[in-house]
């Protein structure tokens, strides 16, 4: 029996954003969502990590709770870490437009291993030096 949570995170990955209009300029936004977590696609052992979104805004603005539950959604997926952030980085540029965006995908150490996985989309632009510290 699905719980109301599962549906709404199905339908989160399933559907487009959930975005707001945004009529300012020159905005940076940060979202981070420190519970990311799949499976690995070759051993189906779990994964975890931060997602972190960086983007200035073009006319929308993602709704925070359909950022969430879109993350969310990968729990039960056997996808590897450079797919997911490709993946994240694709649907969001296509959806909402963003003038530009960079997707950073710092993962828990695994076997000694630690991966953290960058893709940006759109306008080329400096961003700020990424800082796992601040996660």
């Amino acid at each position: 029996m699905n719980k109301y949570g599962d549906e709404a995170i199905e339908k989160a990955f399933s559907e487009p954003f959930e975005v707001w209009p945004f009529e300012n300029k020159n905005t940076w936004i940060c979202i981070e969502h420190p519970e990311y977590t799949a499976l690995c696609p070759r051993s189906g052992y779990p994964d975890f990590g931060k997602i972190v979104l960086d983007y200035v805004p073009d006319k929308l603005v993602v709704e925070l709770k359909a950022w969430k539950l879109y993350i969310n959604a990968f729990r039960e997926l056997r996808i590897s870490h450079e797919n997911v952030v490709n993946q994240i980085a694709d649907k969001f540029f296509k959806e909402v437009k963003p003038k530009n965006l960079r997707i950073i995908g710092d993962f828990t150490r695994r076997g000694g291993i630690k991966t953290v996985v960058t893709v940006s989309r759109g306008e080329k632009t400096a961003w700020p030096e990424y800082q796992a510290e601040r996660l």
